[in-house]
């Protein structure tokens, strides 16, 4: 997720029990790009003990061969392929999920780098730009350019994170694609992991605002699969987990307001779960200080009743997605 889950969210997640395999913020490519050496630090500091991916996003068929085979000078298990972004300055700039608009186009991108890449290639995309009737278009051109994984989201880009998760479309992939397909889309849950799982016959999920929300949430599903009882958190947990965030994710070189601006990304999705009335992120996002930040924070969160393994509300709002979190 970009601008949220960097270096410093990996190696957090990591003392929480972490993911499997880690994604990089996508890489940029155009004609004059260079690998941006704060994402490129993901890969070349990776402190999880887990694969890594690198993610691109673009357009530009000799750009995107050219970083390809620089990333593959570094340490990655994959190169991955964004078809999937719905932020509008991405897609309008034909990237992201604003190539799902052409196929053709994807089919030409994804030849040329089959060719490039001599690791794992994967992709992740969504169901289309604005009708999913486009993926029984693109599952054929991702079957023919082999590659090694794909991870879908079960909406189109204009659904933005508004509308139902179309799980059936994933299913759709699992049966016609040859290669592992990985399931992703309001995955909040150890209930939802199951049922996602069962519903797509995916291979694995790929999760991204509900582990920022519940950092616990890869070792619960780990734990629900070995048929364990998941861990609940408690309030102070959830607490312990926004101080330790705080102090790993705002370098103290920066100002205090963009320390706080940059938890507020967090917490639009921590909050989904911390009260059902909405008042936490009411409070929490016209704080400008770090004492109103945590003084919020302490007031809705130092208690010891167990926190809710769902949260009370799934979806933000169009303006929460633009400030950053583009999964």
């Amino acid at each position: 997720m970009q601008d949220v889950t960097d270096l410093p969210f990996w190696r957090l997640m990591a003392a929480y029990g972490g993911a499997d395999v880690y994604y990089t913020e996508y890489f940029r490519v155009h004609a004059t790009s260079n690998l941006e050496p704060w994402i490129l630090e993901s890969i070349t500091q990776n402190p999880t003990g887990r694969p890594a991916i690198a993610q691109m996003i673009g357009n530009d068929i000799p750009a995107l061969i050219r970083t390809a085979k620089e990333l593959q000078q570094h340490p990655i298990a994959a190169v991955d392929l964004n078809l999937g972004c719905p932020a509008p300055v991405v897609y309008r700039k034909c990237a992201g999920g604003g190539l799902l608009r052409e196929p053709q186009r994807v089919d030409a991108i994804l030849g040329a780098l089959r060719e490039a890449v001599t690791v794992k290639f994967t992709v992740k995309t969504r169901l289309g730009f604005d009708d999913p009737r486009v993926f029984d278009e693109l599952l054929p051109i991702f079957a023919k350019h082999s590659l090694d994984l794909v991870t879908v989201h079960g909406r189109t880009v204009a659904e933005m994170y508004r509308s139902e998760v179309h799980y059936d479309f994933i299913a759709r992939a699992v049966a016609a694609l040859p290669c592992p397909v990985i399931a992703n889309g309001n995955i909040y849950s150890t209930a939802k992991a199951a049922e996602v799982l069962t519903l797509t016959g995916a291979k694995g999920l790929m999760i991204g605002r509900g582990a920022i929300r519940n950092p616990w949430l890869f070792e619960q599903i780990r734990q629900q699969r070995r048929g364990e009882t998941p861990f609940v958190p408690r309030g102070r947990d959830v607490l312990e987990y926004v101080r330790r965030l705080y102090e790993a994710t705002c370098p103290t070189a920066c100002r205090e307001d963009a320390q706080v601006q940059k938890m507020k990304k967090y917490m639009n999705f921590l909050g989904l779960g911390v009260e059902p009335t909405g008042q936490f992120l009411h409070e929490i996002r016209r704080v400008t200080t770090r004492v109103d930040f945590f003084r919020v924070c302490e007031e809705f969160l130092d208690h010891d009743r167990p926190t809710p393994l769902e949260p009370f509300q799934l979806e933000l709002k169009e303006t929460d997605v633009l400030a950053g979190a583009h999964l």
